[in-house]
């Protein structure tokens, strides 16, 4: 039933992945439920990078990894040692971008939600197929644009990390009930 998925989903961080290579098919059945996200005039923003092979993901490390280097207000060892190694600890790592519509056709958060609605699915399905799944919004993603070909008008919304689970999850929680959070008229 999709509300014990939607229940049982959870950001899972790189280093709970195991090295187990993810399926390339699998990562396309995780894309094509994004591409079925609800969407404002039918613009579809949302685009995707994704970094599926080792040399492409040991790239993105060491771009990351510069990047944080030549723009850290406060830097950090730490900081820059974990930016470095979420990609390699990942079997995909899917660049989460958005497509401004040219014509401005629909208000800019439309777009942004349509993209993040379609996140969802894909964190949906990620769960489905027990891949761990974590989105990250560094302000790194900024610069993606350094690294790869972006189209005129495409942002990049952070980063999608994937792998295999290696350890048990928690039990999810919620800091109040959603009684809390309604009002019936």
């Amino acid at each position: 039933m999709i509300t014990s998925l939607i229940s049982s989903r959870r950001a899972v961080y790189p280093a709970q992945f195991s090295n187990e290579i993810l399926s390339k098919n699998d990562v396309e059945t995780i894309l094509k439920a994004a591409n079925w996200a609800p969407t404002h005039r039918r613009t579809e923003p949302w685009r995707f990078k994704v970094f599926y092979s080792e040399a492409s993901r040991n790239n993105l490390s060491a771009f990351l990894a510069k990047t944080y280097q030549d723009t850290a207000d406060r830097f950090s060892e730490i900081k820059l040692r974990k930016i470095a190694e979420k990609p390699l600890q990942s079997g995909c790592v899917i660049a989460i971008c958005f497509q401004r519509d040219p014509k401005a056709t629909v208000p800019e958060w439309e777009e942004i939600a349509a993209t993040a609605m379609a996140v969802q699915n894909m964190w949906l399905t990620a769960t489905e197929l027990e891949i761990g799944a974590y989105w990250s919004s560094p302000s790194l993603r900024l610069h993606l644009g350094n690294h790869i070909a972006l189209e005129e008008g495409e942002q990049c919304l952070g980063f999608f990390y994937m792998g295999k689970i290696k350890e048990e999850l928690s039990e999810g929680m919620r800091n109040s009930g959603i009684e809390e959070k309604t009002v019936w008229y």
